[in-house]
């Protein structure tokens, strides 16, 4: 019997399709693996389910019966439960009242049961007790708990909504092997009891450890539904990547990529380790477009942002121009000719409410220990800077939110360009930016590699890393687990390695 059915499910995002002509079926007491590629539409089809966002056509179905899903309090009305890659725990409560956060125990319909609160978390504890660790506890609050315990809360307080639909969105990223052995024995169990399961991972041998029936998105769009036995982990990629050999788009003005000998190291990285990656290493010569590639959130931004001095290193050697460097904070990665540019323009690169020039000026500045400068000179600069990557505004005085978001990364990334940098690390820089802005962009990184500069581009659109990249590293858990280049840069390869399908 199907649990929950979609049919002819739509959304659109303006002229861009998320998902379309969407037919889902999900059954009884099965575990129904969802697979794409970056971007292909997973996240809006479980996001459709979870009732955080609304379908444009189409109807939903649960149990036979038709239903309206227009927010998340309508999902957990209807019994539909979601667990998303982003944990959403409050850090500053226990793991009881987190587990328990949306159906909190409550004394006269006001205060917290307290004592009726930690008796219920216990039941859900126990499921984890032994592969949690000894400081995992009703009352332990969860901003102190490790990565592993903290997605184990997350788990728990999914399942504590006795829901009949379960989602989950990449639930063992953090977890180890035992943990998540523990996790599948729990799955088995709520199946057994006919629940239904939406699962995503990132790993092929989980999906086809624990799933009954795989579904394919491809490019919005519902592509092939397998049973878990009658496919293969090859099938399943090809069907994912479709007939593209390579992720070349037909629009692209993609350099053409030769091996990179003669250029001396830029950057050398020998097993680096910190929170969200572990022993990464890596070369990238000058004049040379290193990418990092693979599946969201596998340690890609994690690793450059250590790079930049943001997050910490815990363990490795990072070695520039081959001399060793300790970049603990991002001042020393200025000053070893770093330059960071994060596609999250809000947190890690606009300044609101200031200028054009403000935004423009302050890595120059800091660079040439500027306590005072004329601003006329200072303007000439900013000008050139702005004027290479072709930025639209009226005037260096115009505030830096008048600009389109394409144009606000030009600004930041002209931030950067005052005082040529030696190695430019690019966070998923065309994140929300138009196709013209991102043409512009690649443009002038290839003109900066040419001119001698090591590159290291993270982009979530894989055509980009193919289009740009001389060599991608694949990461998967936070490793890079393959390198790609010449004729092996392809969009079946590259989520080969993401998948780390067995050879």
């Amino acid at each position: 019997m199907s649990k929950l059915v979609l049919d002819n499910v739509s959304k659109s995002y303006g002229p861009t399709r998320a998902f379309k002509n969407g037919d889902f079926a999900l059954q009884s007491g099965e575990v129904h693996a969802l697979m794409g590629t970056n971007g292909s539409g997973k996240s809006t089809l479980c996001k459709i389910i979870a009732g955080s966002v609304k379908p444009d056509t189409g109807s939903i179905f649960l149990n036979d019966c038709r239903v309206q899903i227009n927010s998340p309090k309508d999902a957990r009305r209807l019994g539909i439960g979601t667990f998303f890659q982003e944990l959403s725990l409050a850090k500053n409560r226990s793991v009881a009242e987190n587990i328990f956060i949306s159906h909190l125990p409550l004394n006269n319909y006001v205060f917290i049961d307290k004592t009726a609160l930690e008796m219920n978390a216990e039941y859900y504890i126990d499921m984890v007790r032994d592969v949690a660790g000894d400081d995992f506890t009703a009352k332990a609050v969860v901003g102190d708990l490790r990565a592993d315990q903290q997605q184990l809360v997350e788990i728990l307080k999914t399942i504590a909504t006795e829901a009949q639909v379960l989602i989950f969105d990449e639930p063992t990223s953090a977890l180890d092997r035992s943990q998540v052995e523990r996790f599948f024995e729990i799955l088995r169990k709520l199946k057994a009891q006919g629940r239904a399961i939406i699962f995503i991972s990132h790993r092929m041998d989980e999906i086809f450890e624990i799933s009954d029936q795989l579904t394919v998105i491809r490019d919005g769009a519902i592509v092939a539904s397998r049973k878990r036995e009658a496919t293969t982990a090859q099938e399943v990629i090809s069907l994912m990547v479709g007939e593209q050999t390579d992720l070349a788009d037909p629009t692209s003005t993609s350099h053409d990529v030769s091996p990179i000998s003669d250029g001396q190291f830029v950057v050398t990285a020998h097993d680096l380790t910190g929170d969200g990656f572990s022993e990464v290493s890596f070369e990238v010569r000058a004049g040379e477009i290193l990418g990092f590639g693979g599946l969201h959130g596998q340690g890609q931004s994690a690793v450059l942002r250590a790079l930049f001095g943001a997050n910490a290193i815990t363990r490795g050697q990072i070695q520039v121009a081959g001399d060793n460097y300790d970049g603990r904070t991002p001042r020393a990665a200025i000053r070893n000719g770093f330059a960071y540019v994060s596609g999250n323009r809000v947190r890690d690169g606009v300044i609101q409410g200031r200028s054009i020039f403000e935004n423009t000026i302050p890595v120059h500045a800091f660079k040439k220990h500027m306590l005072l400068s004329t601003p006329s000179r200072l303007s000439r600069r900013a000008f050139e800077a702005l004027n290479k990557l072709a930025t639209k505004y009226h005037s260096l005085s115009s505030s830096i939110g008048s600009l389109s978001g394409g144009n606000q990364q030009k600004v930041v990334i002209a931030r950067w360009l005052m005082d040529t940098p030696r190695v430019l690390l690019l966070d998923d820089p065309t994140k929300g930016i138009d196709l013209s802005a991102k043409a512009d962009l690649f443009a002038l990184i290839r003109e900066l590699a040419s001119e001698g500069l090591g590159i290291i581009l993270y982009s979530s659109e894989d055509a980009e890393l193919l289009n740009n990249s001389d060599r991608i590293l694949v990461f998967n858990s936070g490793r890079a687990v393959r390198e790609l280049s010449g004729e092996n840069r392809t969009r079946f390869n590259l989520y080969d390695a993401a998948y780390e399908v067995a050879q």
